[in-house]
């Protein structure tokens, strides 16, 4: 597949895709070269259409539910949503199935970006019984980040509020009753996280 160039608007510098014979994004390695940890956006922040990538397809497409297009009924996303490549939540082990999520705190990043992130947090839910856990992360670039967060503890000591959002919207976007918050963990722990959900290659 030809590399891209998505670049999202009114940020400084683009986000660059790697060029690769594999058009499956869910085979890219979870750390780039240099250590960073890679996260790809499906859900660009400020919409409340729901997109996924579609494992079979190598496409990324609107979420259907009841046989209409996924739109949240609640406010729109206020985070860019993702998964983090070459990662599975067994559901042998308790997982959902699916590739660890990641929330990026930036502007908007376009549905398929691929950004390198540095992990600050890890947001714990369970939908419906199963782990449906969240890294929260920030760009590595920091051209491209809204907070002056780089950790944790910083975080949850300077936008406590931002903290109480997200783990709000993820209670109700889909429903009361559906998600469950298990609490928060720090970026040590996030890490642990993507590591657990390695898939070998």
């Amino acid at each position: 597949m030809a590399g891209h160039l998505y670049c999202a608007k009114h940020l400084l510098n683009p986000v660059v895709l790697n060029f690769m014979e594999n058009p499956n994004l869910l085979e890219l390695p979870a750390f780039t070269h240099e250590g960073h940890l890679q996260g790809i956006i499906e859900i660009p922040a400020g919409t409340n259409h729901k997109f996924e990538y579609n494992k079979q397809t190598f496409e990324f497409q609107n979420d259907m539910r009841d046989g209409k297009h996924r739109v949240i009924d609640f406010l729109p996303y206020p985070v860019n949503y993702g998964f983090i490549p070459s990662t599975r939540m067994d559901p042998a082990r308790g997982g959902d199935g699916d590739p660890l999520d990641v929330l990026v705190l930036a502007e908007y990043l376009p549905t398929g970006t691929i950004i390198p992130v540095q992990p600050i947090g890890l947001l714990l839910l369970k939908d419906l019984g199963e782990w449906d856990n969240k890294v929260l992360a920030i760009p590595v670039d920091p051209a491209m980040r809204i907070v002056r967060a780089t950790n944790w503890q910083e975080f949850q000591r300077d936008y406590s509020a931002a903290r109480h959002l997200l783990e709000t919207f993820f209670l109700y976007y889909d429903g009361l009753g559906t998600m469950t918050p298990m609490g928060w963990d720090d970026e040590h722990a996030a890490l642990a996280e993507v590591r657990k959900w390695l898939v070998k290659r």
